[in-house]
């Protein structure tokens, strides 16, 4: 299978949580808007997007072409790969259960932008930054320990079973991963103090982190640097606000 991924070049965002899968076993894909070429770069993504002729065209990035087969959302993108890949359980209620937390993630990750671009998507930072004060403090002490919490129920706590789902690992472990990732860089002194508080979501992400291949990725320029454009994004002042 020829897998295209489709997400902007400019930011980790969404897109690298299908990054992982592929990584992790060793699937090769293209990254399409990081090529250059015919057909390459980040104006081919906003070309397909645009293209009237696909009978089921995705809203936005990222989505996976894979084959004839065009797929949108990222949770959507890995309840396809995650069997395909070996990541996902071969029972289907244990897929769907899969599928929930990743969803579930989905949910957290809108709530995490929002603490930068709480009133609109079209506006700078510094245009809403007295809204995202306001956001984020309620997030820091209220939304985020009510996922964490729930998450590392679902791993079962300091005696938990290490994985998200069943006892192998899964899609969902990767992201779960990614998530921990993007909260200690978008809120350091936050996540410092809080951590202890989550042991299993703590030793699943160091036990992901020394995996052979996503330890390769990471240290390669295939990992793109988090920064100021995608959905985990470091405001000293939004952090201090956890403190």
């Amino acid at each position: 299978m020829r897998y295209e991924l489709y997400y902007t070049p400019s930011n980790q965002g969404r897109g690298e949580f299908v990054r992982l899968a592929f990584e992790e076993t060793a699937t090769q894909y293209l990254d399409v808007a990081r090529m250059s070429g015919r057909g390459r770069g980040p104006e081919a993504v906003a070309r397909f997007i645009q293209n009237a002729t696909l009978k089921h065209p995705p809203f936005a990035q990222p989505f996976l072409k894979a084959g004839r087969r065009v797929i949108g959302q990222t949770a959507n993108i890995l309840l396809y790969l995650g069997p395909r890949l070996a990541l996902a359980p071969k029972a289907q209620a244990e897929r769907l259960w899969a599928h929930q937390l990743q969803l579930t993630v989905a949910d957290l990750l809108k709530e995490i932008q929002d603490t930068h671009h709480p009133v609109a998507h079209g506006l700078y930072y510094h245009e809403q930054q007295a809204e995202a004060l306001t956001y984020t403090r309620h997030f820091l002490a209220e939304r985020l320990p009510k996922y964490l919490g729930y998450f590392e129920r679902v791993l079962g706590g300091a005696q938990g079973r290490g994985c998200m789902v069943g006892t192998s690992l899964s899609y969902v472990d990767l992201s779960m991963f990614q998530l921990l990732e993007g909260l200690r860089f978008a809120f350091p002194q936050s996540m410092q103090r809080v951590e202890s508080g989550y042991p299993a979501i703590v030793a699943l992400h160091d036990a992901i982190a020394v995996r052979p291949n996503i330890a390769a990725y990471l240290k390669s320029e295939r990992r793109m640097a988090f920064n100021d454009r995608g959905i985990f994004r470091h405001y000293p002042e939004l952090d201090a606000l956890g403190s």
